[in-house]
């Protein structure tokens, strides 16, 4: 009986989907702070630093702002829409301007380019008054 639970669960969790999420803000949280403190969550898959090689790992990569890249085939740019997360990083604190804002995760690679199934949360908006 023990073998064939142990089997169930390497089972479930290979035919898991990979799932990337926010923990914290929530989507359509008002923020009174322009200091937003951002927790990445991340189910059925790793967080790796950037340039380690490690097979079913990623780090987080915050879209501020914008759209997720047109080429998921391509690193995801650096800048200030774009955020990197690659010492492995699970959570940040960024400074936003008054008003809406939209938010979304993308994990990437060792290289930054998003897995071959590209792994990338739902967009959330906040606003800060």
């Amino acid at each position: 009986m023990k073998k064939i639970l142990i089997m169930m669960f390497i089972a479930s969790n290979l035919l898991a989907e990979p799932r990337v999420y926010f923990i914290e803000p929530k989507n359509n949280q008002i923020l009174t702070e322009r200091a937003v403190t951002v927790k990445f969550g991340l189910e059925d898959f790793g967080v790796a630093p950037a340039g380690y090689n490690i097979p079913n790992t990623g780090h987080h990569h915050l879209i501020i702002d914008s759209f997720l890249p047109e080429d998921l085939t391509k690193p995801i740019p650096a800048d200030e829409y774009h955020l990197h997360f690659g010492l492995g990083q699970t959570e940040t604190v960024i400074y936003l301007e008054p008003g809406e804002h939209s938010l979304r995760l993308v994990l990437g690679n060792y290289l930054h380019i998003p897995h071959e199934e590209p792994i990338y949360s739902e967009e959330i908006n906040v606003i800060v008054l």
